[in-house]
């Protein structure tokens, strides 16, 4: 994977991120609103900081969805709680993948990403992994890529 396809592929998973902390905001109980707030603008950062990094590496930054498939229905705050989670869970793969793919100040950016994708999804579900990012390897499997395909890339139109 180079470096400018793990750009883009965070990029696809900030802006899946962007439009599923929205549909959570609609559904999460008030008293959690301002920590969805604080997701949706940190990711909306993220986000735009990537739009910058793809075009100094030469690259056009790819559009964002006009929508995003979600991985379950989100009818109450318990399924909202469960979808941050997984967003962040996910990015936390693809960020992996970005500390794998660069070097010096990008390969920081992308580490402190997957720390606080990893510390945003404990915050969600009240427990975490080891090693956030990585998938745990059963006797005899090839590593598999913790954001999707085998180029990492995963589907730009579903969370």
């Amino acid at each position: 994977m180079t470096e400018l396809s793990a750009v883009q592929a965070a990029l696809r998973a900030e802006h899946a991120a962007v439009y599923g902390y929205g549909v959570v905001g609609g559904r999460i109980d008030p008293d959690r609103k301002s920590q969805v707030r604080e997701c949706y603008d940190a990711h909306r950062s993220r986000r735009d900081a990537l739009r910058r990094t793809v075009r100094s590496l030469g690259g056009d930054p790819e559009p964002a969805a006009a929508a995003y498939a979600l991985p379950f229905a989100v009818p109450d705050s318990d399924a909202a709680v469960r979808l941050a989670a997984q967003l962040e869970d996910r990015l936390a793969g693809v960020y992996a993948d970005l500390v794998r793919a660069s070097e010096g100040r990008r390969r920081r950016a992308a580490a402190d990403a997957l720390r606080e994708a990893a510390v945003r999804s404990v915050r969600w579900k009240g427990s975490g992994v080891a090693f956030p990012g990585l998938t745990e390897l059963g006797a005899g499997e090839a590593p598999a890529s913790p954001s999707g395909g085998p180029d990492g890339s995963g589907t730009p139109d579903a969370l």
